[in-house]
């Protein structure tokens, strides 16, 4: 456990988040995995197939996701009130939300995924692929969200090394069963949404055992599973909100893959490839926002505002040091990276994916105000104004989409991004100026959540 509350901020902040990024990494290592080994046994349009669904998994499982981790900073403000009655009940209600919600998606998923395919345009070449790999993938979607909730409680009360150790066992995991199963078996695409599936499946048992002998605080009994309205309603109304925020993101990822996948397998391969490489790039970014909604949420439980707004500005800095870092390496590395991550030595489409990279991430430095900024708004509680930054980048893509890839091309997409993170930044700014949270008076009464 760490309490968030108490000691340097800065220190807290980055211990705090080397573990959760070191988790995300492997995390991350589950789809690379896949991606290499895809596309150096069974080519380009494999890779195609699953960079063709990326979207819809944004979508579907982002939000469920979101959700959960929604429900673990209602959990961290009980850490850091010290109120450990609501703590196990927070638990149970989550546990309770997060499988209902679950069944629910899985079973609207599967029923209308042919129609959302062909509405992304998904090529004919690819189409089964496509839909046998994320048919698997949405079809398991309850282990992912059991251990989301599991190491999201883990980190709710600031233990981020626990949930590491389970998923560099269950990388490995998976990255032998990928070979077991494309290689030995010859599975095809499918085998490597199995092999994730079974690798999440070891990293929940392992997080479950873990909770039962280590952490025994945070089991709930039988009567913390008796239905509290209002804690349930707080808890899904924040879990909501987060999901919607990246539902929305993903939502518009989807309107863009469509207008992606227009232009043909070579741009889909190397949009994908160039996902692949933001995705390592953004990936500290996004985790030290995910830090500060759980240092925010803490503080927040204890009534420390004026901790949350000076963790705000360290982690800004933090982003912003990461971003020169990136923006070296994108114009040093950026060919290595592609064909490490792909296998992909074709020149054209090393050079888009050069293009692409170089354009997104001369902007890192408005992309780490707008994660910050939203996960902390988030972790005070705040469900409206992340929300309304996403419908802009929703609205956003939507533009591109509509208008700028039809008279642009790819380049349209490729700035994309950049001009939607500006807008996306003015709002949270002024959400944050505004947000009556900030004021030193206004501390929260946790028990008026019961």
């Amino acid at each position: 456990m760490k309490d968030l509350t108490k000691g340097n901020i800065t220190k807290l902040i980055l211990m705090f988040s080397l573990p959760l990024l070191l988790g995300n990494i492997f995390q991350l290592f589950y789809n690379l995995a896949d991606t290499r080994i895809v596309g150096q046994t069974l080519g380009k349009n494999a890779i195609a197939a699953l960079g063709a669904t990326s979207s819809v998994n944004t979508v579907i499982i982002g939000f469920l996701n979101g959700l959960t981790n929604g429900f673990a900073l209602v959990t961290a403000r009980f850490f850091g009130a010290k109120e450990f009655d609501r703590l196990k009940k927070s638990v149970a209600h989550a546990l309770t939300l997060g499988i209902a919600t679950a069944i629910a998606l899985t079973a609207l998923s599967l029923a209308f995924i042919d129609p959302l395919l062909r509405a992304l345009n998904t090529p004919d070449n690819i189409f089964k692929q496509a839909k046998t790999y994320i048919v698997i993938i949405l079809a398991g979607m309850i282990i992912s969200m059991f251990y989301n909730i599991c190491a999201g409680i883990l980190r709710a009360v600031g233990d981020t090394v626990s949930p590491l150790i389970f998923l560099i066992i269950s990388t490995i995991a998976n990255i032998g069963l990928d070979l077991l199963f494309i290689l030995g078996f010859g599975m095809g695409v499918e085998g490597a949404a199995y092999a994730t599936l079974i690798a999440q499946g070891i990293s929940v048992v392992l997080c479950i055992i873990y909770i039962i002998k280590k952490h025994k605080f945070l089991i709930p009994s039988k009567s913390d599973f008796r239905f509290n309205f209002k804690l349930a309603g707080d808890m899904y109304a924040t879990g909501v909100s987060m999901g919607l925020m990246i539902s929305l993101v993903g939502i518009g990822t989807v309107i863009m893959q469509g207008a992606i996948n227009i232009f043909g397998t070579d741009i889909i391969v190397a949009h994908t490839t160039a996902r692949k490489i933001s995705e390592i790039y953004m990936l500290p970014i996004s985790v030290f926002g995910a830090a500060s909604a759980t240092f925010s949420s803490q503080n927040y439980g204890a009534g420390r505002i004026d901790r949350v707004k000076e963790g705000v500005k360290k982690a800004t800095l933090i982003t912003w040091g990461w971003s020169v870092i990136v923006i070296a390496a994108t114009w040093l590395f950026t060919p290595f990276f592609a064909h490490l991550i792909t296998g992909i030595s074709d020149p054209e489409i090393v050079g888009t994916v050069e293009k692409y990279m170089k354009i997104n991430t001369a902007f890192y430095f408005i992309l780490g105000i707008v994660i910050v900024f939203r996960n902390a708004l988030q972790g005070v509680g705040d469900k409206i104004t992340p929300i309304a930054s996403s419908i802009i980048e929703l609205l956003g893509k939507f533009a591109v989409a509509m208008i700028l890839a039809p008279r642009m091309g790819y380049f349209g997409i490729m700035i994309s991004e950049p001009l939607v993170w500006a807008g996306m930044a003015v709002m949270l700014g002024i959400g944050f100026a505004a947000n009556k949270t900030f004021r030193k008076e206004n501390i929260p009464n946790t028990a008026e959540q019961m």
